[in-house]
């Protein structure tokens, strides 16, 4: 990817950063409820009309849309996305204590799926239309299907409650808090993947230059790792990628289920206290995350493929 490239994709990266605070601050301003009430609510308490309105008055919330959105804007920009109503903490210190629990679901989840998915796929490929195929496609149907929260509880009952060899809650430190809820996730993730692997694969296999390969006398193993192999990499990271965002968001469903102190289920907390401020850095953190990632996966390319590298 060539400086100029570069430039153009992180100013498109800035606009639609924009353009999402944007939409974000606006929906919160339309939703029902009065933010002020509800941070008052959060304590156990509610002041007489006057507080209410001077706590108003305080937090700029009397100002006309334009006015809060571009104070907020200002903010976000140095680093200040307000104050938790629900917490009462700065926002930015609460995002920073969740991302560091959802980092190790995220790798983790991404780690055992890697493992799993890669080398079943390629041996699915490989052995395409015979009984060892027809067993991995039958569980990557079956993990497709079966829906995570499902998952979840299945392992939380029969690992946890029955057989007693993980904690029921996932918080605290330690790695048996974190297994349980990295394999919920890298089950489906497995199952997606491998048969994109599968998938990938054969496309391949089909190519000439394999067939040229082939005729050459060149080992079916070599043919497989130095030359498919490499040419498969460019679509996985992209998919490789994609989840990444995604777990780095936080997975809200599997997060409340084993109780995981991370990212999503901070959010399901946020929404469900209306908690604005929270929300808003929420969802930009998201925006961001999955644009950076894109970012960096299309620089990869022309890294990888040579062929890229030269049309740049």
């Amino acid at each position: 990817m060539s400086k100029k490239q570069l430039i153009n994709r992180l100013i498109q990266v800035i606009v639609v950063l924009f353009g999402i605070s944007f939409f974000t601050f606006g929906l919160t301003y339309l939703a029902p409820g009065d933010p002020v009430k509800t941070m008052y609510a959060s304590t156990g308490m509610m002041p007489s009309p006057e507080v209410i309105e001077q706590t108003r008055e305080a937090m700029g919330l009397n100002k006309s849309f334009l006015v809060q959105y571009f104070d907020w804007l200002i903010s976000c920009i140095k680093g200040d996305f307000g104050t938790s109503y629900s917490m009462k903490k700065p926002v930015v210190d609460i995002m920073l204590t969740k991302l560091v629990p959802t980092l190790k679901l995220a790798f983790t989840s991404l780690f055992i799926m890697i493992c799993i998915s890669i080398p079943f796929g390629v041996l699915a490929a490989i052995k395409k239309n015979k009984i060892v195929d027809y067993i991995i496609r039958g569980f990557t149907f079956l993990g497709i299907s079966i829906p995570n929260f499902w998952v979840g509880m299945i392992l939380l009952y029969v690992i946890a409650l029955k057989l007693k060899i993980l904690p029921v809650v996932s918080i605290g430190d330690g790695l048996e808090k974190i297994i349980l809820p990295s394999l919920t996730l890298a089950f489906a993730m497995a199952a997606k993947y491998t048969r994109q692997v599968r998938t990938i694969i054969l496309e391949e296999l089909n190519k000439d230059y394999v067939i040229g390969a082939k005729a050459r006398g060149i080992n079916s193993k070599t043919i497989l790792w130095k030359h498919i192999f490499p040419n498969s990499l460019l679509p996985l990271l992209t998919l490789i990628g994609l989840s990444l965002g995604s777990l780095l968001g936080g997975t809200d469903v599997v997060e409340v289920i084993f109780s995981y102190p991370g990212l999503g289920n901070m959010a399901v907390s946020a929404i469900t206290s209306y908690d604005y401020p929270l929300i808003q850095a929420y969802v930009l953190w998201i925006a961001l995350i999955y644009m950076i990632l894109n970012l960096i996966i299309d620089i990869s390319y022309s890294y990888l493929d040579p062929r890229i590298r030269e049309r740049g």
